[in-house]
């Protein structure tokens, strides 16, 4: 199957090209690049030109209306560190530029395979003479600090003088829109300048961030030949004002010619470096000594590695493929993967939401690589385990005498979201992450890793539940919170959060119970960790009498206590130009009504579907399908799920829909501000757990496949404890084969197996639901 996606057009376009700045962008968990014109674009487009790295960050700030106690007042947001995109090249004095000819044709390529995207144009300058364009740019997998862009051109008919200026900036400004809450509303000056070193191999500009005091080096060197001959630099000069670095090049081509420009550029941090300017230097001279066409071959190789594990697809729909690859690889190009980050709302495609982590990773994209690449999943955790500390210090400033509190939106770990109702009051964070923790475990079998890090976050979280919560008539309640849908805040006993907090108690307990079975490592947990036997039972009475609200009339879980008092909003008289409603009515206008923005009660029958009986989880599937506006690019894929599992096939497909194809089709208008990485997550969730119903328990993968009608079947790849497997379904049987690893134990529609290296492939006939 290809995994080649491809754009064609004439002509510059405004908002097309918003969009493909996002669609091609590149990335590798740690740098992100926009997919702009290397030539730039005319003055009056709206367009993010961004370079980022994730996890560095500056402060800005957030004021207050008032000043009340412990208010989030400034907040962490992710840099445009530098700029070393633009090359321009002039032909006879005329820059080469898109809007200068309105019939230029051109492709734009995401290759998914080769890890590259390229930009390929037929263009005329104002004498009608022709030249070819083939721009490849990527980010290596293989060198996570570099970037390059592999800048060709042919004359076709030209004749004259070539100047190229290759430009690299190291003071640059964030993008701001102050009508979009998703965005920054105003303009900082982040940057200073620090450092400028010019070396054998390029140049290297260090600046250093105003407020947070982080140190990011950008390192650059240009390789230019003409017809493979190298081509001397003519001028290079420095900028100190504006800390930029411009080199320049002049030569006469004629027709035939062939001009190749290899911008080679190298970012380190001070976050993970203690001298970021002398480990980019030495990092440039290495990846120009071992030339771009080995990190090619290397960038090939690793993803031929990932494709292996990840693969997937669709028997008879070739758009539904192309979409779904897409955001597979999306996902890998943002996820972080060295214990420092984690994965923005946004990936590092764009600069929406700031470049935040909320409880999208660990819901709808730990998942994913736990079921695919459990090494990226555990990296993601340990960024969680890394900032626990901070979680403490967030549950004290919130009030809570014990405990950890993860912020709803962060970088390094300190609360960032300005509105507490929607925002800091999501206490479900905690239970999110413990829920990520939980299947990670499940998935991977990795019990050093519960030892290691997981246990502490499932003990300090849930040391905040037992602080939160209370009791009342025998019940443990928990009072003040928000859950996953927004349009409903600081609500008593929210099912979600209530069910989540059950969950998190009662696998803490399990794990306590197995590490005790290990003495010394026991003893060893409680005393860093001053546990004791009074907080176990504490934990146990919670979990055994946690409320989880139940309308005996409806026959449902009420989202929360007061949900039901609250007049039904009417979805069908709205008029369309009114949605998202977070953009047309105020906060409290909403909360009054019966309206979700997304899943909350469905999303906990999903997670928890041992807290009630199926009669009650299709009695709230259909209650809370017409009021949910899903507003949030969360929601349709957990009603796939849910629908899929209540074997309502129609509906699984319906809200699965062109869900996978959110970012491709643009179907929520806003894109271009970076893609929708947890949606991506979910698209492959609603496959995955949703029509194969697969399950992952600790010792067994449970399977119940169904296939949607207009499909001829589908398969795709999972790794459980270790084990590679491939299971197919289509309209006759359903087949799971273990390509490589040990033993795994099976249950397929009820039926137990047990795959090993003597009986590698079970086959049973499809059921229907």
């Amino acid at each position: 199957m290809s995994k080649i996606y491809q754009v064609t057009g004439i002509g510059l376009n405004e908002k097309s090209l918003q969009l493909q700045e996002t669609i091609f962008h590149n990335a590798n968990g740690y740098i992100g690049v926009r997919g702009t014109l290397e030539e730039g674009v005319p003055a009056d487009f709206d367009t993010m030109r961004g370079m980022y790295i994730n996890g560095f960050y500056d402060i800005a700030p957030m004021k207050q209306a008032e000043k009340l106690c412990n208010l989030v007042e400034d907040k962490e947001s992710m840099l445009n560190v530098a700029d070393t995109q633009t090359i321009e090249v002039s032909f006879d004095g005329q820059k080469f530029s898109m809007a200068d000819d309105a019939d230029c044709r051109y492709v734009r390529t995401l290759d998914m395979e080769k890890g590259i995207t390229r930009r390929e144009v037929d263009w005329s300058n104002k004498e009608g003479k022709q030249l070819h364009f083939n721009i490849t740019r990527m980010a290596s997998f293989e060198e996570r600090s570099l970037f390059t862009i592999d800048y060709c051109f042919q004359s076709i008919d030209f004749s004259g003088t070539v100047e190229i200026h290759s430009r690299h900036l190291g003071l640059v400004r964030n993008y701001f829109n102050p009508n979009d809450p998703r965005l920054a509303g105003e303009s900082h000056n982040h940057l200073k300048k620090e450092d400028v070193h010019i070396c054998e191999s390029g140049a290297c500009l260090v600046s250093s961030t105003i407020e947070s005091h982080l140190k990011v080096a950008s390192a650059v060197a240009n390789i230019v030949t003409v017809n493979q001959k190298r081509q001397p630099s003519e001028v290079v000069t420095y900028d100190e004002t504006a800390h930029a670095m411009d080199v320049s090049y002049r030569f006469d081509i004629r027709p035939g010619d062939e001009v190749r420009i290899i911008k080679y550029s190298i970012f380190t941090d001070s976050i993970r470096e203690e001298d970021c300017r002398n480990v980019a230097d030495e990092k440039l001279s290495k990846v120009v000594g071992q030339g771009i066409a080995s990190y090619y071959k290397k960038q090939q190789e690793y993803l031929k590695e990932f494709w292996n594990n990840s693969s997937m697809e669709i028997v008879g729909d070739g758009d539904l493929n192309e979409s779904l690859c897409f955001n597979m690889y999306q996902l890998l190009q943002s996820a972080g993967y060295d214990g420092y980050s984690s994965i923005a709302a946004k990936g590092l495609s764009g600069e929406g939401y700031e470049g935040h982590y909320f409880w999208d990773t660990e819901m709808f994209m730990v998942p994913y690589f736990a079921m695919t690449n459990p090494a990226i999943a555990r990296k993601l955790l340990e960024y969680r385990y890394k900032t626990l500390g901070k979680a403490k210090e967030n549950a004290a400033l919130l009030g809570h005498k014990k405990g950890a509190l993860y912020p709803w939106r962060t970088i390094t770990g300190r609360e960032c979201s300005g509105y507490y109702p929607s925002g800091t009051a999501q206490y479900h964070i905690d239970g999110d992450i413990a829920y990520a923790v939980i299947l990670y475990y499940k998935t991977s079998g990795d019990w050093e890793f519960i030892k290691e890090m997981g246990l502490k976050i499932l003990l300090e979280t849930n040391r905040l539940w037992l602080d939160v919560g209370n009791y009342y008539k025998d019940r443990f309640v928990i009072n003040c919170v928000t859950g996953p849908d927004e349009y409903t805040c600081i609500v008593n006993n929210n099912y979600y959060t209530n069910a989540s907090a059950k969950y998190s108690m009662q696998w803490c307990l399990k794990f306590i119970q197995r590490l005790a079975e290990e003495k010394d490592a026991y003893q060893q947990f409680v005393k860093e960790n001053d546990l004791t036997e009074e907080e176990i039972q504490a934990m146990k009475e919670a979990e055994e009498k946690m409320y989880l609200p139940y309308d005996e009339t409806l026959g449902i879980n009420p989202q929360d206590d007061s949900f039901l008092q609250k007049p039904i909003w009417d979805l069908e008289h709205t008029p369309q130009e009114e949605f998202p409603l977070l953009l047309h009515y105020h906060p409290l206008h909403l909360y009054r009504y019966q309206v979700c923005k997304q899943a909350d009660t469905v999303l906990a029958h999903y997670l928890f579907p041992d807290y009630q009986d199926k009669e009650t989880e299709e009695n709230s599937f259909r209650y809370y399908e017409k009021i949910t506006t899903h507003d949030s690019s969360l929601s349709t894929c957990v009603f796939s799920i849910m629908a899929s599992r209540l074997g309502l096939k129609d509906k699984a497909y319906y809200y699965f829909g062109d869900s996978a194809k959110m970012d491709l089709l643009n179907t929520h208008k806003n894109s271009k501000d970076g893609i929708h990485a947890a949606n991506m997550g979910g698209s492959y969730m609603a496959i995955v757990n949703g029509f194969a119903g697969l399950r992952a328990e600790e010792e067994t993968l449970f399977l119940a496949p169904s296939i949607p009608e207009k499909w001829q079947g589908y398969h795709f790849r999972v790794r459980y404890h270790g084990s590679l497997l491939e299971i197919c379904v289509n309209k006759e049987t359903c087949s799971v084969e273990l390509l490589e690893g040990e033993a795994v134990s099976l249950c397929i529609y009820g039926q137990e197996y047990t795959m090993d290296a003597g009986s590698r492939k079970a086959e049973l006939s499809y059921q229907e639901n």
